[in-house]
């Protein structure tokens, strides 16, 4: 049988290493939809930073943003919000005061102000592309913690691949760990690394099971497609999950259906493949 529900990863997955969206795929995205397949962008960006990728398909989606804390349609409409209480936000802050140059805080908020640093260096050779092209939504706050005045959606650290793993490393081992949860993307390649600290027991794969179990369906209806360690519970959960030919290996060895690479367009061969119960 067909399946239902395609969620899918933006970055390393949907764009190529450009951060472009290939025809190919949103061909393939766009047709699976006139099929009545439901589409779910699943990802770790912002709903505004995942929008514009968003108005560049014809069709409806689903958004599942923040790696599972907000869900959202295309058009803005919110479904789902599973926020971070900000008093372990406030001890995690207190916590990793040695990584605070690394550390952000994201709020649910229209506009401006949804995401403060202690300091933007607009000039960061690593993520002053990044706040450039958030600059509307970016503003800053001395000390961090004087911001937390609401419960926010997560708290964010951003830095090279090794600087990330220590802080995950960190963030894992403190005595209130189980307070929250962690989402961790990194890209060895590029030399760049994200830990988003969430509301306890979120992921992509939780929230997409808890939007799939709204819908009607089950985990077999489901089909996923990523390339990161924060898509690893969306593809636990999905009843026919396939890994980018550019995942990383912790993905790769867990013998999961494999597609071609995000500069091959590899969603599009997946989708071609597996998505109409022809296989």
């Amino acid at each position: 049988m067909p399946v239902r529900l395609i969620a899918l990863d933006i970055d390393g997955t949907l764009l190529d290493e450009r951060s472009r969206l290939p025809e190919i795929n949103r061909d393939a995205v766009a047709e699976a939809a006139s099929r009545g397949i439901e589409i779910a962008l699943v990802t770790g960006r912002r709903y505004d930073f995942a929008t514009p990728i968003a108005r560049q398909f014809p069709c409806p989606l689903t958004m599942i943003v923040n790696n599972g804390a907000l869900v959202k349609s295309s058009a803005g409409e919110t479904y789902l919000v599973h926020l971070l209480d900000r008093g372990i936000a406030g001890r995690v802050l207190d916590a990793a005061t040695g990584f605070r140059d690394l550390a952000s805080v994201c709020f649910n908020r229209a506009s401006k102000d949804q995401v403060i640093y202690e300091h933007i260096d607009w000039q960061d050779p690593l993520r002053g592309a990044y706040f450039e092209r958030n600059r509307e939504y970016l503003a800053e706050m001395n000390p961090l913690r004087d911001c937390l005045t609401e419960d926010p959606i997560q708290v964010m650290f951003t830095g090279h691949a090794n600087q990330v793993r220590e802080v995950e490393s960190f963030l894992s081992e403190l005595p209130f760990a189980s307070e929250y949860s962690l989402a961790m993307t990194v890209y060895d390649h590029r030399d760049f690394g994200l830990v988003d600290v969430i509301a306890a027991g979120c992921s992509k794969g939780a929230t997409l099971a808890e939007w799939v179990r709204r819908r009607g369906w089950s985990r077999e209806d489901v089909m996923a497609i990523g390339d990161n360690l924060n898509d690893l519970e969306m593809l636990q959960f999905a009843g026919l999950p396939v890994v980018m030919g550019n995942s990383v290996p912790e993905l790769k060895n867990l013998g999961w259906r494999e597609t071609l690479s995000n500069d091959q367009g590899g969603v599009a061969a997946a989708i071609a493949r597996y998505a109409y119960g022809d296989v």
